[in-house]
């Protein structure tokens, strides 16, 4: 199963252990979803996990960027001719729609209707549903 993780759900996986986010996070770790993702996305994850004001440790940003690199699917991703309400969003819907792939935010307000946009839990409950 493929999917596009935006950064809000990986900052929310590193800050609580235990929420639906780090089981997201925990499925990509185990190899039983693969993330995509373009060279946008891997710049925003780094620039964003690396701020201070998350107080993640270095090494945790990098062994996580790593394993994405590593585990995930890489693409590059066609525009797409839609407006979005945060054009800092439109790298990570792109990505999915690339590869047909699930969005995993936590933000969904700033994207397009799709019913391939999903909330950590909706995603969670998806995952389920298909027999995983």
């Amino acid at each position: 199963m493929l999917i596009v993780v935006d950064t809000n759900v990986l900052v929310s996986a590193l800050w609580t252990r235990n929420g639906n986010p780090a089981q997201i996070l925990s499925l990509i770790q185990s190899r039983k979803i693969i993330p995509c993702y373009d060279c946008r996305v891997l710049q925003e994850y780094h620039e964003v996990l690396s701020r201070p004001k998350f107080g993640f440790d270095a090494w945790e940003v990098t062994d996580l960027l790593a394993q994405i690199e590593d585990e995930g699917k890489s693409v590059i991703a066609e525009p797409l001719d839609i407006t979005f309400t945060d054009e800092s969003d439109r790298k990570f819907y792109e990505a999915a729609k690339h590869c047909g792939a699930y969005l995993i935010t936590g933000n969904q307000k700033h994207f397009p209707e799709d019913e391939a946009v999903l909330s950590p839990s909706e995603f969670l409950e998806e995952y389920m549903q298909q027999g995983n």
